[in-house]
């Protein structure tokens, strides 16, 4: 950045872009009759890493720990359009990280600060990993905004109506005995069958049960919340039943498949998730700075903005860079494909992972080869050292 400009950010700071993202995914659902929020929480691990700034330690696919950073990120979606409302890569090792409690409550209340004008219903679709009694009590202080979340905590202590209308306490698991049921569907689903080998999609029946439960407020035992604990369990899978809680309305067949839906739905935007961390090689990136990996990660969402529907157009400058870099020519009137928008995300990744490796030697040795430094003179390129 030049000086003098150090109170304006430059359009390629991670928060700007994520701004710009953010307004508009929001411009782009305003008009749909419900929006589905996906709050996912997504690795982006650095095996081989050891230097770089602020690594923590996360899951590998074998459930091992390596280093790496989290990133949060929240993806809408209407019936017709997408929106990536929320982003934000983070490290248990900076110093303004508190805890990721903190950092779930932010990714929730930006995206329904960048919502406030919308006014249908908001339905956050969450995994696992939000399993958590704060999570839906943030969701839940905020007007039409609804949860439905795969439960992992089957120990958690619930209220439960007996055959005589009183409410006692029980685990959640034992209320899976009062479970009814409420709904069998035929429905297609990327799942391993007894007997096979790999999973895969396939034609499968699915059958839906309910039971109303009331849950408590995690700092107020006397408040509770009405809610509704569904089982989806496909015949003869291979792997457990889909635990859901909601506090959703689950009286009958219709109300059953639309929750399951919701959750089956979350799924939909997986090929989004998995293209920023595989499309580009952003995992094999080798940057000391936090920062820049921080820059690059948000550069990666506006390729994806761009290819899957999110709000974005040639319109975005930031967007334009990625197609010019890839090789895209305005004069052909032709907008760039993926191939196009993946290769200038790849050569800005290698400029930054350049520009970090020359830095370092320069540092560690002084200055760069004489060779290099008249190279990169010829092409009007001048080291700026941190």
């Amino acid at each position: 950045m030049a000086e003098g400009d150090s109170t304006k950010r430059s359009r390629l700071d991670a928060e700007n872009v994520t701004n710009i993202l953010r307004e508009q995914g929001a411009a782009n659902l305003l008009a749909e009759p419900e929006i589905e929020l996906v709050l996912d929480g997504m690795e982006l691990r650095r095996p081989g890493a050891h230097e770089q700034e602020y690594l923590m330690s996360v899951k590998a696919l074998d459930g091992s720990l390596v280093n790496g950073y989290r990133s949060f990120n929240v993806l809408g979606m209407g019936q017709e359009a997408r929106g990536l409302l929320y982003h934000k890569l983070i490290s248990s090792n900076t110093p303004d990280f508190s805890s990721e409690n903190v950092e779930i409550k932010a990714a929730i209340n930006q995206t329904e600060r960048a919502l406030v004008s919308y006014q249908g219903p908001k339905t956050w679709a969450l995994d696992m990993g939000f399993d958590n009694d704060d999570v839906w009590w943030e969701i839940w202080q905020h007007p039409n905004s609804h949860m439905v979340n795969r439960v992992y905590h089957m120990e958690r202590i619930v209220e439960w109506q007996t055959a005589s209308g009183k409410w006692e306490e029980r685990y959640l698991d034992a209320t899976l005995q009062n479970m009814k049921h409420l709904a069998t569907i035929e429905t297609e689903l990327e799942i391993r069958l007894r007997g096979q080998k790999y999973a895969k999609r396939q034609k499968v029946t699915v059958e839906l049960s309910a039971v109303p439960i009331r849950v408590y407020h995690p700092l107020d035992k006397g408040q509770t919340k009405a809610v509704w604990f569904v089982r989806a369990k496909v015949l003869d899978a291979a792997c457990k039943p889909w635990y859901l809680l909601t506090d959703w309305l689950v009286a009958n067949a219709t109300d059953i498949v639309r929750i399951f839906r919701y959750y089956r739905r979350r799924w939909a935007v997986e090929d989004t998730f998995k293209f920023i961390k595989t499309s580009f090689g952003i995992e094999e990136v080798q940057m000391l700075s936090f920062e820049a990996v921080r820059r690059l990660v948000a550069y990666g969402w506006v390729a994806a903005g761009f290819l899957f529907h999110l709000g974005l157009t040639l319109e975005q400058p930031e967007v334009r860079l990625l197609a010019v870099l890839g090789g895209w020519e305005e004069r052909k009137n032709r907008p760039p494909g993926k191939q196009v928008i993946t290769r200038g995300l790849r050569r800005l990744i290698d400029q930054a992972a350049s520009e970090a490796i020359l830095l370092k030697h320069a540092e560690e040795h002084g200055d760069l080869p004489p060779f290099v430094k008249r190279l990169l003179a010829a092409y009007g390129y001048e080291l700026k050292k941190r």
